[in-house]
């Protein structure tokens, strides 16, 4: 009988420890769960919010073109742009593969709507649109700060790499657009010369001094302007031909609006009059006409940024 007794107790024992151990094992599962989910969301804390994404969401809309040609760059796949005005080293995205979501200024809610995207990305142009574009998924806004542009550059880049999980991949293309930029200033410092960035719309130039839209030329490459008091202005300040001459600006960068939204390139006849031949930048041939769907549409991202870089270097050569 003690022997029985012996078995049964035993048998209860190992019963006991089996549901002990099934009890640790579900705590554990669920412990795993809670740490896979945790490391599964990025939250984002931007200008506009705070945006809660899944790492490496699937139904992807992008609004800003820097941010398109950065996700181009690491090979992360789209689902959505808006198919109007896009640089012409982005055109893949205007093909049947990709779905229209309207335009820069006027996205298509009903569409982005039945996408029901896990990531919606914005920039400037879109800013006033973020509480109802936030109603149809998260929103990141990655607008860049002028005034800090290549930290804001850097910043938005690392998000993109941490959503993304391409971290490694980012912080190596970040360390050689650093690198090339160095070699810029190197060049920039060795001359001793003043330049304007002007912005030509039809018949009409506005210019850009430091800490605007277009002001990484001198605030990030180094390069002396000719006018320290520019306003600062998303369309630049309105200024005259006789202005010019009266800056006498030693090189001009020139950025063709009209050429950029897809009209006829005019921005050479415009600039290149009579007044302008006055000054040393047209005497000495050095007018750049920068690329206009890189610094107009586009900027901001690794590819246009190294563009950027390489149209600089060679006007300082």
């Amino acid at each position: 009988m003690r022997k029985y007794t012996m078995v049964l107790v035993f048998i209860v024992a190992l019963f006991a420890l089996g549901a002990c151990n099934a009890n640790n094992n579900n705590e554990d599962t669920a412990k795993d769960d809670q740490v896979d989910t945790e490391n599964n969301t990025v939250t984002i804390e931007h200008e506009l919010g705070t945006a809660e994404v899944e790492k490496n969401p699937e139904k992807v809309v992008v609004f800003d073109f820097g941010m398109l040609d950065t996700l181009d760059f690491l090979g992360v796949d789209v689902t959505a742009v808006p198919q109007m005005n896009v640089p012409s080293y982005l055109d893949k995205y205007t093909s049947d593969d990709y779905e229209n979501v309207g335009s820069l200024k006027e996205p298509d809610f009903e569409k982005i709507n039945s996408i029901d995207p896990d990531l919606i990305i914005i920039s400037g142009r879109q800013a006033e649109l973020y509480d109802e574009l936030s109603k149809l998924g998260p929103v990141l806004y990655v607008g860049l700060d002028y005034q800090n542009y290549i930290e804001s550059f850097n910043e938005n880049t690392k998000i993109i790499g941490e959503i993304f999980e391409k971290e490694d991949e980012v912080d190596e293309v970040l360390a050689d657009i650093d690198a090339e930029i160095a070699e810029v200033n190197k060049k920039a410092s060795d001359l001793d010369k003043e330049a304007l960035i002007v912005l030509a719309n039809e018949s009409k130039i506005s210019a850009y001094g430091e800490g605007s839209r277009f002001g990484i030329i001198h605030d990030v490459f180094g390069i002396a302007s000719v006018d320290k008091n520019i306003e600062e202005s998303t369309h630049g300040m309105n200024v005259t031909f006789e202005y010019v001459v009266e800056k006498n600006p030693d090189i001009m960068y020139v950025i063709d609006r009209g050429a950029a939204i897809g009209e006829e390139a005019s921005a050479k006849e415009v600039v290149e009059n009579d007044l302008i031949a006055k000054t040393s930048a047209m005497k000495n041939d050095d007018i750049y006409y920068l690329d206009p769907e890189v610094w107009y549409l586009a900027g901001g991202g690794v590819i246009s940024i190294q563009e950027m870089i390489d149209e600089i270097a060679q006007s300082l050569e």
